[in-house]
Parts: C-alpha cells; structure tokens; sequence
C-alpha cells in the first residue's frame, strides 16, 4: 500500500471520536478514516443525483398533463414481486385489519 501523509484540521469532539473508534477495533486512525472513506464512497454519489430526467418529465407533465394512472403504477410495482410476497403481503393485510390498527390498508 501506498502511504501518503496529509495534514487534516478537524475539531476536538472529532479527534476524539476517531481515536476512541480506533482503540475500540485495535486500529490506528488512518485504518479508521479509510474505512469511513469507503464507507462513505459506497453509499453516497459525491456528484449528486442527475435531475435532468426528472426535470424534463416534470415539465412535459406540466405542458400535457399527461401522466401514468395509479391502478398502472400499482400493478408495475406489484409485478416486481413473487407470488410468495404477494401471499405474504396479504396475510399482512388481513391481520392489520383485524386488529386493533385504526389506519386504512389496501
């Protein structure tokens, strides 16, 4: 592995944290921040989301008003499940509704 040395200015709450997370795992602070860092890498898109899409959709909605009707979104989300979530997902129904929930499901 390449070592590079960097000076890093970070407050004390900070400080001690990471050298608290370091002696909790028997590693230095640099293993603890490369960590982090791939962490971070793996779940987060530095650059931000592209709206462009969702822009363009938006405003050919607004100049059309054409738009998916709900019944069709649900049976596209519906249709990316198996047979044994949707017996599962309606077990679930039956017992929310016969319980004590005050909420609508379905």
């Amino acid at each position: 592995m390449n070592i590079i040395r960097r000076m890093l200015d970070i407050d004390a709450d900070t400080d001690a944290r990471l050298r608290e997370m370091a002696g909790e795992r028997g590693q230095d602070v640099a293993a603890v921040l490369a960590e982090a860092v791939a962490l971070l890498d793996s779940v987060v898109d530095i650059a931000g989301p592209d709206i462009g899409e969702d822009r363009r959709r938006l405003d050919a909605f607004k100049q059309t008003g054409t738009a998916v009707a709900l019944d069709d979104v649900k049976s596209w989300v519906a249709s990316w499940f198996g047979e044994r979530t949707a017996a599962a997902r309606a077990a679930l129904t039956i017992r929310l509704r016969s319980s004590s929930y005050g909420g609508q499901v379905g």
